[in-house]
Parts: structure tokens; sequence; C-alpha cells
């Protein structure tokens, strides 16, 4: 049955019950979110998703009996409304790079900030996608690697948003954006890059919006990703 809680409804699965307190206590401080389910594994998650279908499920990678990876396909059959953000120790390109396949819209480091998991779970919730600023980096050169790979059999692996006037669409880019989109790249969170280049994290955010506007795609990640495609920005 759907559960018509006000606000962003999030189902936490997570197997040590203390971490999931804490990220519940989190996110309830918030007065547009509300925890309505909590589980220990992936068979959780697809019954809480059946009965909840919530807007956010935030699930642990690392699970007994079934893992957040093996989850997520059947928790989006079961809920296709509901939004996946994966919980993770690991910050290898490749956990990442199987969880964004199998479904989930976010993948988040279990040492992130606090705001960084409240604005995870609002970005995701409203239809955009969320990568821990550490690992962000590393999922670009595993993007970057099955991109050229399947470029050489003539199947592209993501349809690039800058094929057709690509020095248009660079072009389209303030100074200012550039240079955020180039921190972007390099993985640095909102507060970092406006430390970086002197400005505020609005701020930042006006920048980070305008540029997913002039680009014509819908997340941080695809904007990287189209951007290191066409050789926009660089990693070192």
């Amino acid at each position: 049955m759907e559960n018509h809680v006000a606000g962003i409804s999030i189902v936490l699965i997570d197997d040590h019950k203390l971490f999931r307190e804490g990220i519940k206590r989190i996110l309830e401080m918030e007065p547009d979110m509300r925890v309505v389910g909590e589980g220990a594994d992936g068979e959780d998650a697809v019954r809480l998703a059946e009965q909840c279908s919530p807007d956010v499920i935030l699930m642990d990678i690392n699970m007994p009996n079934v893992n957040g990876v093996s989850a997520t396909e059947s928790v989006m059959e079961a809920s296709p409304r509901s939004r996946i953000i994966i919980l993770s120790i690991h910050d290898d390109e490749g956990y990442v790079y199987r969880t964004l396949r199998s479904g989930a819209s976010g993948y988040l480091l279990k040492e992130m900030e606090a705001d960084d998991l409240v604005e995870a779970v609002r970005v995701v919730a409203n239809g955009g996608a969320y990568i821990h600023p550490k690992v962000t980096g590393k999922l670009i050169e595993e993007f970057r690697r099955l991109s050229d790979q399947e470029e050489k059999s003539d199947r592209p692996f993501y349809m690039d948003g800058g094929q057709n006037g690509s020095d248009k669409v660079i072009e389209s880019l303030t100074r200012r954006e550039r240079e955020v989109l180039q921190l972007m790249a390099e993985g640095k969170s909102n507060r970092v890059i406006g430390e970086s280049l002197f400005i505020s994290e609005k701020t930042v955010k006006n920048h980070v919006s305008s540029i997913l506007q002039k680009l014509d795609v819908q997340d941080r990640t695809q904007a990287v990703v189209i951007s290191i495609k066409n050789g926009w920005v660089k990693l070192s």
C-alpha cells in the first residue's frame, strides 16, 4: 500500500542498526523529510518498496542475504517511482558504475557530511543524480574507458549532448561557469568550489543550475561526462 506522508518519504536499509538510527535522526531534522520504513537487507528493501512506495530508498551496498547491487533491480520493479541511493564504504569506481547500471540514482560514501546526505536525498527525490564528490573523478574515468571501448565497436556508451555544435555549447558558458565546471569535474562539492573561487555556496548552486541548462543535461554527473568527452575540462 502506498504511503502518503507529506514531503519526501524515505526507506532506510542497512544491517547496522546504530548507523541507521544516526541517518534517521539527521533526515528527520529536515521538515520535508520522513523515514517511513527501515530494514536490514535487500529482501527488506523489496518488501518495504512494495508496501511504502517511498520517494527515496537509502540502501547499504554490503548486506547479508541480498546485497544492495543485487537488490536494486528488484526494488525498481517493486516500486518504479522510488529512486535509490546506495550507501557504501567503497570509493572504487567499479562499485559505483555497477550500482548506476543497476538503476541507482545516487552513490554516497558513509564518511559523508550530514549536509551532503540531505542534499543528495533532495537532488535524487527531484529526479537528479548524486555521486559523492570523492568518487566523481574515478567514476568519470570509468565512464570514459567504457565509452572508448564501445565507440570502437560503433556502439556509443553515452549519447553526447554536445556532439552537435559542441563549440557553441561551451562558448555559451561564462568564464566563471567554466571554472565551476572544471572544479565539478575534479569532484569538488559546492562548498569547496565556493571556497576555491571566493564566492558563496548559493552562488555556486546558481552557476551549476545554469551549466546544466546550457548543456541540456539533468545532473552534475552527466555534465562532467559530456565535458570530459568533448575536452572542455581536464582531469589530473
